[in-house]
């Protein structure tokens, strides 16, 4: 294995890393998830009308891949329940392997982040509330760890009622949560939450093969999909409102690596205009859609996030982003650069964008000429619609990454 193919968000999220991972894929494909969990929402529309919000499931799956759940995603054995019963009602069954060192989310994991958030209010940081930031937390701060391989454990309702008993009740009094509603004091005594998960991984676990990221290197036909977007980094300049998770390059190389990959065909996603879908910055956020034939069925408003947020396509915010992340593969390995522009169908004769801190308008074919300039892709694909529909327009000169 030399090469492989990779998809990364360039915004916030929500860029059509879902679309361009189904493009992408093929039945002989592996789909990597390197990062996030369950809080991903990545959307595949097919021709015959099938749709399907993935999270656990790579986006690759309509398409026969299979799936690859590696050491830096963060399982939810509840949720995973759920999306594969989805799954089935659709006539798919992807086949799924996950590596044994994988974060597991717990019910407690939920519950504190759901606590937390609502608490905050008006400062709330942006959470979907599955609790796939505080399962980081408590698996890099604290001995209360539990893993994929722990599942199997005989010990696993003692780690669970360490979790609840100890981890949960010193983390709320850490985040400033001293006293909890009757309603949430019954949740978290029940013992149905820990029969529940227990039931619920081991049903995971017969479903899935666990295994170690060298699995990777027998593979010839790899698709890395990321999770959310290169602007929620855990090391970006928006902290707090980012993500527990290195959205970018980072994990890639590092499972590159393990499976002997030397390049990489790494597409970085972009909607046509920016979207936000929780708390934060958004420089020059507009009021409501900025374009009004915006259809966005999968961000329906959300009781953590609110609204879907929309702000002008924002090339200096874009450049910044992939030039920084490129310098993960510098020296490490070769990189042939794409770019992925969704959502195009959706533009009207003039549209928005910001370049050299200031607003400007153009029309679609402007923007798309723009794009090139300022990333300079070797490739761009223009897609149009929700279904898989991509353009390839004329190469450009690369940014080159050289190994």
């Amino acid at each position: 294995m030399t090469t492989a193919q990779v998809i990364i968000g360039a915004g916030f999220g929500d860029e059509g890393k879902g679309l361009f991972t189904d493009y992408f894929s093929t039945r002989s494909s592996t789909v990597v998830r390197f990062n996030g969990g369950a809080q991903a929402g990545h959307t595949v529309q097919l021709t015959d009308g099938r749709r399907h919000v993935f999270s656990h499931f790579g986006a690759g799956s309509f398409r026969g891949a299979r799936t690859f759940l590696s050491r830096f995603f963060v399982c939810n054995p509840l949720l995973f329940a759920r999306e594969q019963t989805e799954l089935e009602a659709l006539g798919v069954y992807p086949e799924v392997l996950i590596d044994g060192d994988s974060y597991v989310t717990t019910p407690y994991d939920m519950m504190v982040n759901q606590i937390v958030e609502a608490a905050r209010g008006s400062a709330r940081h942006g959470s979907v509330g599955v609790g796939f930031g505080e399962t980081v937390g408590r698996e890099e701060e604290t001995p209360y760890s539990l893993r994929v391989a722990d599942l199997s454990r005989d010990d696993l309702a003692q780690r669970l009622w360490l979790i609840r008993e100890r981890w949960l009740p010193q983390r709320l009094k850490q985040l400033g949560v001293e006293t909890l509603s009757p309603q949430w004091q019954e949740r978290i005594a029940s013992p149905g939450a820990v029969d529940g998960f227990i039931n619920l991984s081991r049903a995971m676990l017969e479903r899935c093969e666990v295994t170690r990221s060298r699995y990777l290197s027998r593979q010839r036909d790899l698709v890395f999909e990321g999770a959310q977007g290169l602007m929620l980094d855990q090391t970006s300049g928006f902290f707090p409102h980012v993500t527990r998770s290195h959205t970018g390059l980072r994990n890639v190389v590092a499972l590159a690596h393990d499976a002997g990959i030397r390049s990489l065909s790494l597409l970085y996603a972009t909607r046509a205009y920016l979207t936000r879908h929780g708390a934060g910055p958004l420089p020059f956020e507009v009021g409501g859609k900025i374009y009004p034939g915006i259809e966005d069925p999968t961000n329906k408003p959300h009781a953590f996030q609110g609204s879907l947020r929309f702000a002008p396509l924002n090339l200096d915010l874009l450049h910044k982003a992939i030039t920084r992340d490129l310098a993960h593969a510098e020296g490490v390995m070769s990189v042939h650069l794409q770019l992925g522009v969704s959502c195009l169908d959706q533009l009207p004769e003039r549209v928005a964008l910001v370049a050299a801190g200031a607003k400007e308008e153009c029309d679609p074919h402007s923007l798309l000429a723009r794009l090139r300039r300022t990333i300079r892709p070797q490739q761009l694909l223009a897609s149009y619609g929700p279904e898989c529909h991509c353009i390839e327009a004329t190469s450009v000169p690369a940014l080159a990454v050289t190994a």
